[in-house]
Order: structure tokens, then sequence, then C-alpha cells
């Protein structure tokens, strides 16, 4: 009897550690309008479908439970395929990628117009807006829970007003306590 209860609890333990994380992605524009009805900053990752770290950055952190969380309470959270098909419209402007090519949609194809308008010259980058969809920041390439970790609470707090030179910068990466795990549980 006790066997039985034993394997019984290891299941359910199993089965609630393997619950996948997820954090509420949505698109630009949905973003942008929630922030009229509730401001909240935008993260935005932009990713490729051909990227290595970009699956990397999702499997590893982005299925984080501790960036998860606190993604999904202090960001509206956007998916944005940087050489993606879609029309988007944002600031104002429409956003296309003319030259896409459906026969290369796995592989290296051209950069959607959202893209150059927001300067991102490599994958992954996440790119932080404002709660008026401002641009704050791009931060290139793979990030670890604990790196990351970092930018969404500089940001959320606003501390990056203050920080205006790699001075700066450095003294707050210094003083900066993680206290994500870098682990998926």
């Amino acid at each position: 009897m006790k066997r039985i209860i034993y394997i019984l609890l290891l299941a359910v333990l199993v089965s609630v550690k393997g619950i996948a994380q997820e954090i509420n992605w949505m698109t630009l524009e949905e973003a942008v309008a929630l922030q009229k009805k509730s401001p909240k900053k935008i993260m935005m990752d932009v990713y490729t479908n051909w990227c290595g770290p970009c699956k990397m950055l999702d499997k590893n952190t982005f299925h984080n439970k501790d960036v998860v969380d606190y993604v999904n309470e202090n960001y509206y959270a956007v998916k944005f395929n940087g050489e993606g098909k879609e029309t988007i419209t944002f600031n104002g402007h429409t956003f296309s990628n003319p030259n896409y090519d459906p026969a290369r949609a796995n592989s290296r194809n051209s950069a959607h117009q959202l893209t150059g308008y927001l300067q991102i010259s490599a994958y992954p980058t996440i790119v932080f807006l404002d709660e008026k969809a401002g641009m704050i920041a791009p931060i290139r390439g793979y990030q670890q829970p604990k790196q990351l970790e970092l930018y969404l609470k500089m940001f959320k707090k606003d501390d990056h007003k203050e920080i205006d030179t790699q001075e700066k910068f450095s003294a707050y990466y210094k003083a900066f306590t993680p206290q994500f795990r870098d682990d998926n549980i």
C-alpha cells in the first residue's frame, strides 16, 4: 500500500513540474491597445524561425517560472517574427515585408520593415517599450533568466532613466542581486 501511495505521489509531483509555464504573448497592436486602458510597458521578443539562440531563449528563458510570472504581471509581452509576412500598424505607420518569400519561411528571409524601424540588426533582440509604446531599449542576444531579470526590473522601475553613462550602468549591474532561478521549475 505504501508503494502505491509513493508511486501516486511521485506521478502527481512529476505532472505538476511538467506543466509548462507560459507567457501571455500577444500582437503588438493588441499590446498597444491594452496600454491605452491599463498602462504597462511592452517586452517584445523579436525572433526568426531559423535562429538557434531565439529557440534557446524561448525554451530556457521564456518558459522559466520566475520570468513567466514577472513578465505576465508587469509587462505586455509581444512575439514578433522579424522576417515574418504580417502587416502591422504601429505609431501611425503601416509595416510589412514586401520581399517575403513563402518558400523561405523557415530559413533566412527578408527583414520585416518594422525591424528596420526599431533598428534591429540581430536576432534575438528583446525590445522594451514604455507605457506609450516609445522605445526604451533593444537588448540583443540570448539572455538567461538572471540576465533578463536585470533588464525586466530596471525598466519596470524606470531605473534606466538615471543611467546615462557606462560607469553608472556598471555600478547598477554590480549592485543588482538577481533572484530568478535559472531552471524551469
